[in-house]
């Protein structure tokens, strides 16, 4: 199968041309820096350099790749966020998935491309009752913290764009593993050990992880597996921050978190590193592993952070 994947040199992308390499499809990567061009080469990847807010540029590259799916992983997250200037963080990483997700959806329309995967995220629920584990169908948030309010509209397009054109959204967890910022030596970390990320009033928030590695997995499942729609991919174990962050911590070979008042830390955090806290949601995996198959590699995040950081 020729795999044309967008955003090829990401968190995921790395392990996923190797992936894709390894089952023999042949791959052409999409990156917008000439300075990544070698790395995907020796990968074994056909590199193309265009930038995705480019529509000519991508039509040009998905035509002249002539693939049988193309996969959409374009994203501009820094590698350290500051939970209150989510907005400036974020505003690249916006655009490319309403701007970019349109040329790339239309650059495949026009190449008669039959299969088309894009990557959303797990943790864009809209809220219900403490504990809640959402499934696919539940709504979106469209009504988050204003920090957040443009993400969640633009991740919101991207699905609305790619699931209209027949594709597939893969809604991961978080990320953690190789090259992330859950990692040994990743930002989340280095807060982790400094102990400068707190446990936030009673840290009630729950999250889905994924190990990179898996995600990856359940992309390439994706190209064979699963029909239009909306996927959780995560894994089997939703924690609540104050039984997740202690245990990394602890993987890291640091002192347990501080524990603070909410009051105190949206100064620091602002409303939406507050809310990731206090009251996120987690995201049932029972259809992605139904539809996509298999049982990711590491089945909770606990087996996880001690063996796979990286």
């Amino acid at each position: 199968m020729r795999v044309f994947l967008a955003g090829a040199t990401g968190v995921i992308g790395r392990p996923l041309v190797r992936m894709l390499i390894a089952e023999d499809h042949q791959v052409t990567g999409m990156t917008r820096s000439p300075q990544k061009v070698d790395a995907l080469r020796a990968a074994g990847a056909e590199p193309v350099v265009a930038d995705a807010l480019d529509a000519e540029a991508v039509m040009r590259a998905v035509s002249e790749a002539q693939p049988d799916a193309v996969i959409h992983q374009l994203t501009a997250i820094p590698q350290r966020l500051d939970p209150r200037k989510i907005e400036r963080d974020f505003a690249l990483t916006d655009r490319l998935r309403t701007k970019g997700t349109r040329h790339l959806v239309a650059a495949a329309q026009a190449a008669g491309v039959p299969r088309l995967i894009a990557q959303s995220i797990a943790f864009a629920y809209a809220p219900g009752p403490v504990g809640t584990v959402h499934r696919e169908t539940d709504p979106l948030n469209m009504n988050p913290p204003q920090q957040f309010r443009r993400t969640a509209g633009a991740l919101a397009e991207l699905e609305r764009t790619v699931l209209g054109a027949g594709g597939l959204v893969l809604r991961y967890g978080y990320f953690y593993g190789p090259y992330g910022g859950i990692s040994r030596t990743g930002a989340m970390a280095r807060d982790v050990m400094r102990r400068r990320l707190p446990i936030v009033g009673k840290g009630q928030g729950v999250w889905s992880f994924i190990h990179i590695e898996d995600a990856a997995r359940a992309t390439v499942a994706a190209l064979t597996r699963g029909r239009s729609g909306a996927y959780n991919v995560v894994d089997d174990e939703p924690a609540a921050v104050s039984e997740w962050l202690p245990a990394l911590a602890d993987s890291l070979g640091a002192r347990r978190p501080h524990r603070v008042p909410t009051f105190i830390a949206r100064p620091m955090a602002g409303s939406y590193g507050v809310a990731t806290m206090t009251r996120a949601q987690g995201a049932s995996n029972e259809l992605a592993k139904r539809d996509l198959g298999g049982t990711p590699e590491h089945p909770s995040w606990r087996e996880g952070f001690r063996n796979g950081l990286g």
